[in-house]
C-alpha cells in the first residue's frame, strides 16, 4: 500500500491546493489536515504557534507516515518551515511562500502588492523574498486579519458585504508616476476562494496570483509516480484538529470527496 500525501492548512484554504494536487497526482491518496482548533493563525504569538505546529506534526507524521508533507499555509511555513525540516529530517516538506518571484517576473508596471495575513507580512522570510527576487519592483505588503475567516465563511455559503471585502483589499491598489499595480499576490491559500469577489470589486483589472498550482507542481516533482491509479475503495481522508467541524464545513469537505478519519 502506498503512503499518502499529507496536506496541511490552518483551515479549509488548502482545499485550493488539494484540488490542483489531485489533477497532477491522480494515483495518490491524500490526508487533508485542517487545524481548525487553532484557526485563525493571525492572532497567535510566533513562539506559541511554532510550538503548536511542531507538536501537531510530530503526531501527524507518526500517525500517517506520509510520502510527503505539503504545508499549504503561508503563515505556518514562513514561520516554522525551517524548524519542521530540522525536527523531522526524514520527511520531505513542500512549503507555501508568497509568490513574489513569479510576480516580479510577470509585472509590467513594476507595482506589486502582496495580500497576506499580518503574520506573513511581518515575517523576515517575506522581506527576504522581496530583496532576493523583486528588488527592482515596488512591492506593497497588505496584511488582513479578517480575510481568511471571511473566505471560510464565504465558501461555506455565507454572504459577505462588498464594503467589508473592499476594506480589506483597497490598499492593494496603488498608482505611482502614471503606473498602476498590475499583480496582487494571494499569499494565503484561503484567498483564491474569494478571487471572483476581488475581481468584481477591484478599481481596475489586475492579475491575482494564486499559488495553488505551483505548490502542487512542486509536490508532483518530489513524489514518484505510481504505475496504477488510486483504488476507488480508498477515499481521501480529512482530519480536523477540533474533532468537531460545523455541519457546513463537513458538507463542504464531503463535496471535495473527503471522508472523516474514523
Amino acid at each position: 500500500m502506498s503512503r499518502p500525501v499529507l496536506l496541511f492548512d490552518s483551515g479549509i484554504g488548502g482545499l485550493t491546493v488539494l484540488r490542483e494536487a489531485r489533477v497532477l497526482m491522480p494515483e495518490r491518496s491524500f490526508v487533508y489536515v485542517a487545524d481548525d482548533a487553532g484557526f485563525p493563525y493571525g492572532g497567535w504569538e510566533e513562539e506559541a504557534l511554532k510550538s503548536r505546529l511542531l507538536t501537531l506534526f510530530k503526531d501527524l507524521l507518526h500517525r500517517f507516515d506520509p510520502e510527503i508533507a505539503v504545508v499549504a499555509c503561508n503563515t505556518a511555513f514562513t514561520l516554522a518551515g525551517a524548524d519542521l525540516r530540522a525536527a523531522f529530517p526524514g520527511t520531505v516538506f513542500v512549503g507555501t511562500v508568497p509568490a513574489i518571484k513569479p510576480a516580479a517576473e510577470r509585472t509590467r508596471s513594476g507595482l506589486i502588492s502582496v495580500l497576506a495575513t499580518p503574520g506573513t507580512v511581518k515575517r523576515a522570510y517575506t522581506r527576504d523574498l522581496i530583496q532576493s527576487f523583486a528588488s527592482q519592483c515596488h512591492v506593497r505588503l497588505v496584511g488582513s486579519a479578517r480575510l481568511a475567516s471571511m473566505a471560510e465563511a464565504y465558501i461555506r455559503g455565507e454572504t459577505l458585504a462588498d464594503a467589508e471585502v473592499l476594506t480589506e483589499i483597497r490598499d492593494c491598489f496603488h498608482e505611482k508616476e502614471g503606473a498602476r499595480t498590475d499583480i496582487v499576490v494571494l499569499a494565503c491559500t484561503h484567498y483564491p476562494f474569494l478571487v471572483n469577489v476581488f475581481r468584481r470589486l477591484a478599481p481596475w483589472p489586475v492579475d491575482w496570483l494564486d499559488p495553488a498550482e505551483a505548490i502542487a507542481r512542486q509536490a508532483r516533482r518530489l513524489v514518484p509516480p505510481l504505475d496504477r491509479l488510486k483504488a476507488d475503495s480508498r477515499p481521501d481522508r480529512v482530519v480536523f484538529t477540533s474533532d468537531a467541524p460545523d455541519f457546513a464545513t463537513q458538507r463542504l469537505v464531503q463535496g471535495f470527496g473527503l471522508s472523516p478519519l474514523v
